[in-house]
Order: structure tokens, then sequence, then C-alpha cells
């Protein structure tokens, strides 16, 4: 006669823990785009640019 299913061995795998850590991962944004949105903004010249045509516009000299 053979074992009743409960009163088999439990197998203590980590399968549990891989799929708890699989969608911990899969919630959490990549380091990667962690640090691509951390960089600070490239400033470009425009706004400068547009300050000296109005100072050349009004008439002032540097």
């Amino acid at each position: 006669m053979t074992r009743h299913l409960a009163d088999q061995p439990r197998i203590r795998g980590n399968a549990r823990l891989r799929e708890f850590l699989r969608q911990v991962r899969a919630e959490t944004p990549h380091p990667a785009t962690l640090s691509l949105q951390a960089r600070p903004k490239q400033r470009t010249e425009q706004p400068r640019k547009t300050a000296e045509f109005l100072r050349i516009a009004r008439g002032l000299q540097a």
C-alpha cells in the first residue's frame, strides 16, 4: 500500500524564492534606466543666444 499524498516528505526547493525574486525584479526598474534618468540634462545654448540677441536689439554693447 502506498502512502497518502499528504504523508509524502516535502521537497524544499527554492522555487518560491525564485518566483518571488522574479516578480520583485520585474516591478523595479533596471539600474541602467535609473542611472540614465539621474543624469543631468544637457543645456543648449539657445537661451543664451536669445539673451544676446535681445541685448543687441536693445542697443547695449558688451
